[in-house]
């Protein structure tokens, strides 16, 4: 039963007079009641009715431990749910940072995934396949530099110790008495003056090469290159006169460049004709436009070069016979200055052989604006 208090409570009692309140009942268990009061003032009656909320109290006890419940697991399903998407997402990124510990570890070949344009890790994936790719050219063209520099070096040593070797040769045999004897110190004091002047030969081609890999950029002047091919051909005339040159198709065109270095492409393919040929081999000069370029072509009716060789012509201190001596081959720098001048003015050289056929070497030089 519920402890009712005494007296009945009345405030808040509607118009009817029901007041509805809630009690407890006495001892250890404490039942909870909802109770109500109507009164019928009329009659002096007073109507009282409880109704105990043990079923509604372990209704409410077991909703809340159901809601708790399916709370904790609500919550462990969106952690799991999380954790698997973060990972999913992440798993791009974890392969991108093993493929960057390759790419630190020198492997400048390895490219990330994924690479796509559809996600954001994609679009990164494309950027820095983009920016390894440029990196790996950069190295590459970097450690082709090294090696040539490393080989220029190499070779340059090797050739300036020859006429060093033949100057302190010839230079302890007047020691040991040659100067004693005229004809044996003539014959040391003209090698040793020989190989000096070849010896500052190459130096003078090694210092325009390096000039030339400096940057350093040629006069912009108009060069009248007919006038220049002529002058050439007239002293290789002169340097050569049992040797047939020929000038054809020399029209007027002018060129933007150096005139003094462009007389030494002209006269340094000229030089590489005579020395590289037997004596009396004709050689062919031919000036012509094409393309809005000058088109430059030295050939003559010599052995020619071996087919996988044409290309390698012009790399310092090359020489395409190795049987062809220092004396009558020179140092192998007279192609590379041209390549190099070539470029310099914007243009390009090749060669093209064919065994006993001769060698023909094309310069194209961009023609001038106003003679375009």
């Amino acid at each position: 039963m519920p402890k009712l208090p005494s007296p009945l409570p009345s405030a808040g009692a509607d118009d009817s007079g029901t007041t509805v309140f809630n009690a407890h009942s006495g001892g250890s268990s404490s039942t909870g009641f909802r109770v109500l009061v109507q009164r019928f003032p009329t009659r002096g009656l007073i109507l009282v009715v409880a109704v105990p909320l043990t079923e509604t109290s372990q209704t409410l006890d077991r909703l809340l431990r159901i809601e708790f419940l399916v709370s904790i697991l609500v919550l462990a399903a969106l952690a799991a749910a999380s954790w698997w998407l973060i990972k999913r997402d992440l798993r791009p990124l974890e392969h991108m940072a093993q493929t960057a510990g390759a790419i630190a570890a020198g492997d400048l070949s390895q490219r990330v995934q994924p690479a796509e344009p559809r996600t954001e890790v994609g679009r990164l994936g494309l950027s820095l396949n983009a920016m390894l790719a440029q990196i790996e050219v950069a190295f590459a063209e970097r450690a082709a530099t090294e090696e040539k520099l490393r080989r220029f070096l190499a070779d340059a040593s090797h050739e300036l110790r020859t006429p060093l070797t033949s100057i302190r040769g010839y230079a302890e045999v007047f020691e040991r008495g040659a100067k004693d004897d005229p004809e044996d110190l003539a014959t040391a004091m003209r090698r040793i003056e020989e190989e000096s002047k070849r010896m500052g030969v190459m130096v003078e081609e090694l210092l325009v090469l390096a000039r030339l890999g400096e940057g350093w950029q040629p006069e912009q002047e108009p060069v009248n290159l007919k006038r220049i091919v002529t002058d050439a051909v007239a002293d290789a005339h002169a340097a050569a006169p049992d040797r047939e040159i020929s000038l054809d198709g020399a029209d007027a065109t002018t060129v933007m460049g150096d005139d003094l270095q462009l007389r030494q492409v002209i006269a340094n393919l000229l030089a590489n004709a005579r020395e590289h040929t037997p004596v009396g081999t004709p050689v062919h000069v031919t000036l012509a436009t094409a393309d809005g370029q000058a088109v430059l072509d030295v050939a003559d009716e010599g052995p020619g070069l071996p087919p996988d060789e044409a290309d390698c012509v012009f790399e310092p201190f090359y020489r395409a016979d190795p049987s062809r001596t220092r004396d009558t081959g020179g140092a192998g720098l007279g192609l590379a200055i041209v390549a190099a001048i070539v470029e310099d003015h914007g243009g390009t050289v090749a060669a093209a052989s064919q065994p006993d056929d001769g060698a023909t070497f094309t310069v194209r030089l961009p023609i001038a604006r106003e003679s375009a």
